[in-house]
């Protein structure tokens, strides 16, 4: 075996031209493919983490009525009870789910003001969980204290946001804002340990991302009860275990709530739903996947072309060398060593033009992804798989060659020259 692989590249060697435009065929399909794969992971990488964000897995529950999500700052359902302590513990025991935060939200509220300067944010009340579950961390100052809570002490927290849009330039530690007309003491400074930036490729992504710039403003639950209202029903921040856990625990957390918290029949019209990022993610993929796939058999037809070419060049190699074969036969060769040696040449003239176009499809995605932007990711699957199936083609359409040249007659084959 090992003397037939020399041998073959020997062969190549001798005739760099003629080996180089056979593999050519091959070279171009698998570097297409390799191309198109890379562009397909690298697009639907950044579909998902344009959608779930930055890794947190965090999901998020809210009140609906019917398919829409109930602005609380404007609409305060009846019969829904506030979620305890000990159900939120519950809630953390379901399938997939790491930890739950309960929290109450003012998207855009005008209510926050620092020296007559409105604050555009977003204002929530949080519980104790609700830092750990979406993965801040302190800046500066000092987080909240049971006693904030326990106290009913009107104190605030803000994210680096919030404080570029209200404190620019100055410490807010200290500060006092109005939140609804009563006055709140900043105690500290929080952000994400990873921030996220997506892509934005057009005017509603970047309308979409400037809604979530603007900050935040954090205040206990008890401060909520004090800036806006009191025993007003939470929403759930639900941390799963895993990216792809998501859809599964956000389901669970929403119905387990839907059945907790809203027992009324004269309530069926709400109901506790998780935005579902992950299904629309993989909806995305589907449809990119789908105008892609028949990229790769458009990019198919070039490895049959390169499989037809390679068949055709070692059938003139076995013409060419008609009369080492009779040779051979002539000294005992058996027809499987004829065969098996015009079957390893075939398949190393196929794998060597499947390893340059590997090198050439990943050199070509990255050309792609710095000279237009588009986002790609080398796929070590796909490298496998392409060139195993470069070796598949080289065994395929080497296959008649090596026949052919197994079957001869050395009595026939010596006669020729």
């Amino acid at each position: 075996m090992l003397g037939n692989i020399q041998q073959a590249f020997q062969g190549v060697w001798h005739h760099k031209l003629r080996s180089f435009l056979t593999m050519l065929g091959i070279i171009i399909g698998i570097a297409a493919i390799i191309t198109i794969v890379s562009t397909i992971k690298g697009t639907n990488d950044q579909i998902k983490e344009n959608l779930v964000g930055s890794g947190t897995n965090v999901v998020e529950v809210n009140i609906h009525q019917g398919d829409y999500q109930l602005d609380l700052s404007w609409q305060q359902p009846e019969g829904i009870s506030v979620i305890s302590e000990d159900t939120r513990r519950d809630l953390e025991t379901l399938e997939g789910v790491e930890a739950v935060s309960l929290y109450r939200q003012r998207q855009w509220s005008s209510q926050v003001l620092y020296k007559d300067n409105a604050f555009s944010g977003a204002t929530l009340g949080v519980d104790e969980n609700y830092f750990r579950v979406y993965g801040y961390r302190l800046c500066y100052g000092r987080s909240f204290l049971p006693e904030d809570r326990t106290n009913h002490r009107k104190v605030v927290m803000l994210d680096t946001r919030a404080v570029a849009a209200l404190f620019p330039g100055e410490n807010p530690v200290d500060k006092v804002l109005e939140i609804s007309g009563e006055p709140f003491t900043v105690v500290g400074v929080v952000e994400k340990s990873s921030q996220f930036r997506p892509v934005m490729e057009s005017i509603d992504d970047y309308n979409m991302y400037a809604d979530q710039t603007s900050g935040a403003v954090f205040l206990t639950e008890a401060g909520w009860e004090i800036a806006f209202s009191y025993d007003e029903p939470q929403n759930a921040a639900v941390k799963a275990k895993s990216t792809d856990a998501m859809t599964a625990a956000g389901k669970a957390v929403a119905d387990a709530l839907t059945a907790s918290q809203i027992r009324d029949p004269k309530n069926s019209e709400y109901s506790y739903q998780s935005e579902d990022l992950l299904q629309q993610a993989e909806q995305l993929q589907t449809m990119s996947e789908s105008t892609n796939k028949l990229l790769i058999w458009i990019a198919g037809i070039s490895l049959l072309v390169g499989g037809i070419g390679v068949m055709n060049i070692m059938l003139v190699s076995v013409s060419e060398r008609t009369h080492e074969i009779g040779l051979k036969k002539a000294l005992g060769a058996k027809r499987r060593r004829i065969l098996g040696q015009f079957l390893t040449e075939a398949a190393v003239l196929t794998s060597l033009g499947g390893l340059l176009g590997i090198l050439g499809g990943i050199g070509l995605a990255e050309l792609l992804s710095r000279a237009m932007d588009t986002p790609t990711a080398i796929s070590v699957p796909a490298i496998i798989v392409a060139a195993a199936f470069s070796i598949l083609i080289g065994v395929i359409f080497g296959l008649l060659p090596a026949t052919k040249a197994a079957r001869m007659n050395p009595i026939d084959a010596l006669r020729r020259e």
